[in-house]
C-alpha cells in the first residue's frame, strides 16, 4: 500500500512509519519539523517538507500519487500550553485537520486513521472509560480533537469519507532504533528514566492523597508499538467500515509510585523524589477501555507489563543520551 503519514517524524509518527516500510508499504511522510527532527524520517520513506495549513502543497503531494490512505498525526499535544495559548491548538489542530480533509476530497482520497486522544472524555464519570462516555474536554487540546472527531463523522456521512479515530491516553516505549525525544519533556516515563541517568536531579509527585492504592495517581500506558499496530489494523478495517472509534490503552492502570518503583527495577539506579501538592484538574484515575477493538479487529497489546515499556524506554534512552550516571 501507499500510506500518506502526517507528522510522520514525530514519535508515534515515526514509528507508524517504520512498521509500514519494514511490512513493505510505501510511506511518504508529510512534516513541518515544528517538534520534530529531520533525522527521525526513517530510510526508505519519501519525504514532503511542508505544513499542514499548506493547502496548495498538500492537494500536490495528494495528487502526485493515489493514496491508499492517509495517517495523521501531525498535532500539538500539550493540554496546558493550551490552555494558555487555546488559538494556536484550534488553529493547527481543528483547522489543520480540515485543510487536510478539503485536500483529500479534492484528489479523490477518502480513507483516513486519525491520531485522537482520550482527553475528549475530560474528567471520566467511571473507569475504565468506554468508547459511550460522555465527551466534555477540560483543556483546548482535547476539544481540538474532539471537534476534528466531529468535522469527521459528518463528512463520512455527507461525503464518504471512512475514518477511525483513535483515542489514547500515555504512549511510551520504544521500537528497536526509534522512541520518544521531546524537547522539552514532559512525560512520566522519559523524566523519571532522566533521573536514573542523572539528567535531572528528581521527579515530582504530585499529591499523594488521592483515592488510590498508594495515594498518587493512575495512568493508562500503551507501549508505541502495540498503538502502531492499533493504527494499522485500523485502516485496513476501513476497506468495510466508514466510521471507527476506539479507545487503545493497555488494560490497567499503574500509578505514579508504580512507574517510579518500575525504572529503579530496570535500570538497577536510585530515583530521587520529591514530593509536591496535587496539581489543580489532575484526576485520579484515567483508564481507557480497549475491549471495542480487541473484540472487532482482534488487537491486543504485546507489551501489557509495565517493567516491559520502560525496559525499551530504558534502552533507547541510553542510546540517546549516553549509559553513564
Amino acid at each position: 500500500m501507499r500510506i500518506l503519514v502526517t507528522g510522520g517524524a514525530g514519535y508515534v509518527g515515526g514509528t507508524v512509519s517504520r512498521l509500514l516500510l519494514n511490512s513493505g508499504h510505501e510511506v511518504t511522510i508529510y512534516d513541518d519539523f515544528r517538534h520534530s527532527r529531520r533525522s527521525a524520517v526513517p530510510p526508505g520513506a519519501v519525504l514532503v517538507d511542508g505544513a499542514l495549513h499548506d493547502r496548495v502543497l498538500l492537494e500536490t503531494t495528494l495528487r502526485e500519487k493515489k493514496y491508499d490512505g492517509v495517517m495523521h498525526f501531525a498535532a500539538l499535544i500539550e493540554a496546558g500550553e493550551s490552555v494558555k495559548s487555546p488559538e494556536i491548538y484550534f488553529r493547527n489542530n481543528t483547522v489543520g485537520t480540515l485543510t487536510l480533509l478539503e485536500a483529500m476530497f479534492a484528489t479523490g482520497h477518502d480513507r483516513l486513521v486519525f491520531s485522537s486522544t482520550a482527553a475528549v472524555y475530560g474528567e471520566p464519570e467511571s473507569t475504565p472509560i468506554l468508547e459511550t462516555a460522555k465527551l466534555a474536554p477540560t483543556n483546548p487540546y482535547g476539544d481540538s480533537k474532539l471537534l476534528s472527531e466531529h468535522m469527521m463523522r459528518w463528512m463520512s456521512e455527507s461525503r464518504g469519507l471512512h475514518y477511525a479515530a483513535l483515542r489514547y491516553f500515555n504512549v511510551a516505549g520504544a521500537i528497536s532504533g526509534y522512541g520518544e525525544h521531546h524537547e522539552p519533556e514532559s512525560h512520566l516515563i522519559p523524566l523519571v528514566l532522566d533521573v536514573a541517568l542523572g539528567r535531572r536531579p528528581n521527579i515530582k509527585i504530585f499529591g499523594q492523597d488521592y483515592p488510590t492504592p498508594d495515594g498518587t495517581c493512575i495512568r493508562d500506558y500503551i507501549h508505541v508499538e502495540d498503538l502502531a499496530d492499533a493504527h494499522l489494523l485500523a485502516l485496513a478495517a476501513l476497506e468495510k467500515h466508514p466510521q471507527l472509534v476506539y479507545n487503545i490503552g493497555n488494560g490497567e492502570g499503574f500509578t505514579v509510585k508504580q512507574v517510579i518503583e518500575s525504572v529503579r527495577r530496570v535500570t538497577g539506579r536510585d530515583v530521587t523524589v520529591e514530593m509536591c501538592e496535587r496539581r489543580a484538574g489532575d484526576p485520579a484515575v484515567l483508564v481507557a477501555s480497549s475491549e471495542a477493538i480487541q473484540r472487532e479487529l482482534g488487537w491486543s497489546p504485546k507489551y501489557p507489563k509495565l517493567d516491559d515499556i520502560v525496559q525499551s524506554a530504558w534502552q533507547w534512552h541510553q542510546k540517546l543520551y549516553g549509559s553513564a550516571a
